[in-house]
């Protein structure tokens, strides 16, 4: 079975804090919240909103910046 969050955003809880680090992201799935391992090509901010692009086993996943856009942008 594969794991749905690919193409789901999530809040970056903990910091990545350079290319290639690990951090940890916060997705709403299947009714509540899982954590998993979180890793970009860019340090990305705690409290951070991020796309989640691809999954790995072992709970890890590729993520990047997300701005969601509004009528402002």
């Amino acid at each position: 079975m594969t794991d749905p969050v690919q193409g789901l955003t999530g809040t970056i809880t903990s910091p990545i804090r350079a290319a290639g680090a690990l951090g940890e992201v916060l997705v709403a799935i299947r009714g509540g919240t899982e954590t998993y391992l979180a890793r970009a090509d860019e340090p990305i901010a705690a409290g951070a909103t991020v796309l989640i692009v691809a999954v790995h086993p072992g709970r890890l996943v590729d993520v990047v910046a997300w701005i969601p856009l509004t009528k402002e942008n």
